[in-house]
């Protein structure tokens, strides 16, 4: 099960979170740091997406200056998310045509729809990209 998904910058600022499991307000902060801490560095030439923290694992992967990262449990695939994370990234080009960091800041509402078609009570719900453009087509035409 996803714990929590986070889209960061090269700065550490959020510009994406959704929690799946229950966090006070000083643990979200706490974990946006240790995220940070733990990827920002990181080469993604020589180092894994992946990363263990506490008892979960960091998925992540990289895209221009944004770090798209999920909390999963120990037991679950990690390729399995390491794709959703590409499918979500490949729907957001494909809906903003060449998104950038500025999309997610002032749509975020668009971007929270596309990430719930996707992802359900923290597991992949939808991997097909052309079923999801269609439902977010769908709810653009009730606008």
């Amino acid at each position: 099960m996803i714990r929590f998904i986070m889209i960061q910058n090269r700065q550490g600022k959020v510009r994406l979170a959704k929690y799946y499991a229950p966090y006070d307000a000083a643990d979200k902060g706490r974990l946006t740091g240790d995220v940070h801490r733990l990827i920002a560095p990181r080469d993604q030439r020589s180092q894994s997406n992946f990363v263990e923290y506490q008892n979960y694992k960091l998925v992540y992967r990289r895209y221009a200056g944004l770090y798209f990262c999920t909390c999963i449990d120990m037991d679950d695939n990690e390729l399995a998310y390491l794709e959703a994370i590409h499918l979500f990234v490949e729907i957001l080009d494909a809906h903003f045509a060449n998104v950038c960091e500025l999309d997610l800041v002032f749509h975020f509402y668009k971007v929270y729809a596309i990430l719930d078609e996707i992802f359900l009570a923290g597991e992949i719900e939808e991997t097909s990209k052309s079923d999801v453009l269609a439902r977010l087509d769908q709810r653009t035409s009730l606008y």
